[in-house]
This record gives structure tokens, C-alpha cells and sequence, in this order.
């Protein structure tokens, strides 16, 4: 048997290689739209992929489970639980697909895979046991738990209220959760978890950065999962819901596209931006149907000088995705503003991963900011700058904001900002800050593009004068 994690780590996201090595064999579990590099491992590898499966109807990135199918000819496994209102529908009819319910087994190989119904993260979830039949075992060695349980965290059981618009289910989400975990209580101890997501992705609030775990230590270890366990349903229900980050504004349009279905990438193949000259400039700035990325991770030289109209969507950190993600219309053309030509390619795919798939053309920010005409600047002040009677726009979470904030200032997160953009206050110049400077240099950026007047406050939130803070 042969296991391959997969990380895309701009969105924390993994998917799972593995083939039995003694048919060549191989299935993708929760794979990505670019599927070349899924190919390239299973090549090198000695396997040839024929199935692909997903855990859940992804919020986070379009799956590229679509694409296999369609394009490649792989047959797909998919969820047939969670009710009318969600199934993967794009694949309703088609020959290659297979659909689950809970108890099913099916093989790749000689690897067996039982699907278990784990609702919660979302009502179609499923888990997946995966047994080495050919390297003799009985029993299951791991366990693709999807959204399910991660490292240090479990799924978050929000998404559907607070990013798919769905009013009400927030608690009864979380409830179903509480009782799925505890379901486990009879699976064995030594099972690896192989999660969909680590550190620093948005399905969660607290996950670990080791890649996987044991589930036995997860048990003892992982504090959300030990409450499901330990304590009374209401308060697991209470705390699970606390603190949960704002999502991003994609989501929403995720989960509908990965039911409906991903567009598929024309010829199966990334985008090509076109290198574009200072000199055409003019068909970008300003134009309502375009969307003009700076992927500098330099917030001050940003602020400095920039493209009118830019968004700051630094590629480290995963930001690119988030920012694109919170502030660009679905079908914007896009430019990106690059340092040099070598981000290009990881560019590409971060935003084809979330369905902003009009990357047309490129340019250089050296060139870019020559062209003096087309540049603006945002005013900028640090944390200890900052005084009394202005208008303050706090872009953290709302946990963030309730622990400690500027006296007076408005929070909205800047993940959420295009969604609320008639609720940012108005009158006057207005004061961004975060809790370190780098999401408020994002959200002034936008709200500069939105012909706002802002200022951004860079610098950590503990050297804001105490004397203006609640």
C-alpha cells in the first residue's frame, strides 16, 4: 500500500494519494482543481489513478473530483447522505459515479474503504476506514476523517449558518457533531487520523500543525473532541460554537459550485497570463469588471505606492486566497502585480483552487509603479500613532474584539467586509487596524478601492495606548 498526503499550504488543505502497489491502482481523496500534481506523485510512483473521492461538499476550495471524472475517466465516490438539499448534483446520472451510504465498502486494488456517515461540519459528511487487504490486515490501519476530526480541533459546525446563509442550523449542526463523535467510541485506538485541513486553515479554530495523528491520542489530547466525550452535550454545543473565525465571503459560492458543480478548466489546463507593458494600464485601472491583485508582502512599501485600485493580496500566509477570495467578484478579469515571474505559476493555481479562474495578464511591480499616472498611495500611522476622536474600524474577529478594543470602533472582520460594506462607518478619514497590522493593511486596500478614505494602522494591538481601549 502506498499513502501520500498532499498539502496545498496557501489554504492548509490535504489531499490523500493511495494506490495499492500491486495493481498500480490509486484513488485521490479531496483533491484540488489542479490536478497535475497528483498525477506527477502517482506517476512517479508506479500507479495510475482511477477513482477519487470526497469526504464533503467543500467550502473552502472547488474540488477537482469533477475534473477526474469528466476528464479522466476515474471513477467517483461520493456521499448519497445529508438529504435532498445536499448531494452532489453535478454528478446525478453519470455513468462513473458511485454513490454512499453509511456501511458501504468499496476497493481500489486490494485497499478496502468503508464509508461512515459523520455529520456535523455538514450533513452529507463522510469518514472513510481504510484497510490494507493486500498487506494481509483485517482490520482497518486509518481513518480519512475529512472535516470530521483534525489535529487539535474538530470540524466547525457554523459554515452552513454563517457562510452559506442557512439560518438556524448553526446549533442543530453542532449538536449532530457532538453525537458523531461520541459514535466513535467504538472504532479502535491505533487508527492514524488523516484530516483534510491543519494549521491556519478557516474549517476550524484551534488545528494543529503535526499533519496527522493517532486516534487514541486525539481522544486524550485534542480538547474539543475529549469534551464531545467527557462532557454534557450543551456545553460541548456552547464552547464548539465560540470563537469560530468569520469566514471569508467565497465560501458560500464554494459550497454552491462544489454541488452544482466546478466549472472545468478549459482543456483541463491552468490559465496563461498575458505579460502586459505600463503602456496598457489604461484597460485595467478603474474598470468595474477587473480586479488588479499586489501580491507584495511588504504592507508598508504597498501603502507606499501602488496600482489605484489594487488589492494588497500578499501571497505568504496563505492571504492570496483570502483576500481574492473576500474581495473579487467571481467573474473579475484579474491582473497580478508580481515581483518577479517565478510566483507566477502558484499564483495561478491559488486562484483557480477558489474559482476565480479570468487570470488574464501580468506585470512586473517595478514596471507597474513607473507608470506615476496610474499610482496612489494610503496613509499610514503605527499602533502607538494612533489618538482619540477618529473614526476606528477594527478588522479582527469578533472574539478578537470583545477581549479588548479601541473605545468606540466598529468591528467588522475583514474577511466579511464586501458583505457589510454599507455598515462601515462614514464621516471622515477612517482608521484600519488589526491586531498586528497585516489583515488592516488588506481591508484599507479595499476599502481604498470602494472610494473610502483610509488610513491604515500598522502595528501590534498591546501598543495602542491603553488609555484608548475598552
Amino acid at each position: 500500500m502506498f499513502l501520500r498526503q498532499i498539502i496545498d499550504s496557501s489554504l492548509a488543505q490535504n489531499a490523500y494519494l493511495i494506490g495499492c502497489q500491486r495493481t498500480g491502482e490509486a484513488i485521490v481523496i479531496d483533491p484540488e482543481r489542479d490536478l497535475d500534481r497528483y498525477f506527477q506523485v502517482a506517476e512517479e510512483n508506479g500507479l495510475r489513478i482511477t477513482a477519487v473521492a470526497d469526504t464533503h461538499i467543500h467550502a473552502d476550495y472547488l474540488s477537482g473530483a469533477r475534473e477526474l471524472m469528466e476528464r479522466h475517466g476515474v471513477t467517483a465516490y461520493l456521499s448519497e447522505e445529508g438529504g435532498p438539499d445536499w448531494q452532489f448534483e453535478w454528478a446525478k446520472g453519470h455513468s462513473n459515479a458511485r454513490f454512499l451510504k453509511h456501511g458501504n465498502v468499496f476497493r481500489v486494488g486490494n485497499i478496502e474503504f468503508k464509508a461512515l456517515l459523520t455529520p456535523g461540519h455538514t450533513p452529507e459528511h463522510m469518514s472513510f476506514l481504510v484497510t490494507d487487504i493486500g498487506g494481509g490486515a483485517d482490520e482497518p490501519m486509518a481513518l480519512l476523517t475529512g472535516d470530521f476530526i483534525f489535529v487539535g480541533d474538530v470540524g466547525r459546525p457554523d459554515l452552513l449558518e454563517s457562510a452559506a446563509g442557512q439560518a438556524g442550523v448553526m446549533e442543530p449542526s453542532a449538536r449532530t457533531l457532538y453525537a458523531s463523535l461520541r459514535a466513535t467510541a467504538d472504532l479502535p485506538a491505533h487508527l492514524q487520523i488523516l484530516p483534510a485541513h491543519g494549521a491556519g486553515s478557516a474549517c476550524g479554530k484551534a488545528l494543529g500543525a503535526i499533519p496527522n495523528s493517532v486516534l487514541g491520542y486525539e481522544r486524550k489530547f485534542n480538547p474539543a473532541f475529549r469534551e464531545a466525550l467527557t462532557a454534557g452535550e450543551d456545553k460541548f454545543v456552547s464552547d464548539i460554537l465560540h470563537g469560530q473565525p468569520e469566514p471569508p465571503r467565497y465560501f458560500a459560492r464554494m459550497k454552491r459550485d462544489n454541488r452544482l458543480g466546478p466549472a472545468l478548466l478549459p482543456e483541463g489546463k491552468l490559465p496563461l497570463p498575458s505579460r502586459i507593458t505600463a503602456d496598457q494600464l489604461g484597460s485595467w485601472i478603474g474598470k468595474k469588471d477587473r480586479a488588479i491583485l499586489d501580491l507584495r508582502s511588504d504592507r508598508a512599501a504597498f501603502a507606499g505606492r501602488h496600482l489605484q485600485g489594487s488589492l494588497s493580496a500578499p501571497m505568504p500566509g496563505g492571504k492570496l486566497p483570502v483576500a481574492a477570495g473576500s474581495y473579487v467578484d467571481e467573474n473579475a478579469r484579474i491582473l497580478l502585480v508580481i515581483e518577479n515571474q517565478s510566483q507566477l505559476d502558484e499564483a495561478v493555481r491559488q486562484l483557480i483552487r477558489i474559482g476565480l479562474d479570468s487570470v488574464e495578464a501580468w506585470i512586473p511591480v517595478d514596471e507597474a509603479l513607473a507608470a506615476t499616472d496610474f499610482t496612489a498611495s494610503i496613509r499610514r500611522v503605527s499602533t502607538r500613532e494612533l489618538q482619540a476622536g477618529v473614526l476606528v474600524l477594527d478588522v479582527r474577529g469578533a472574539d478578537e474584539f470583545a477581549a479588548s478594543h479601541v473605545t468606540g470602533a466598529k468591528n467588522i472582520a475583514y474577511t466579511r467586509l464586501a458583505a457589510r460594506l454599507d455598515e462601515v462607518p462614514s464621516g471622515g478619514p477612517l482608521y484600519v487596524q488589526c491586531g498586528s497590522g497585516l489583515r488592516a493593511g488588506i481591508a484599507a486596500a479595499y476599502l481604498a478601492s470602494q472610494g473610502r478614505e483610509v488610513v491604515h494602522v500598522d502595528g501590534d494591538f498591546a501598543e495602542i495606548p491603553n488609555h484608548l481601549k475598552s
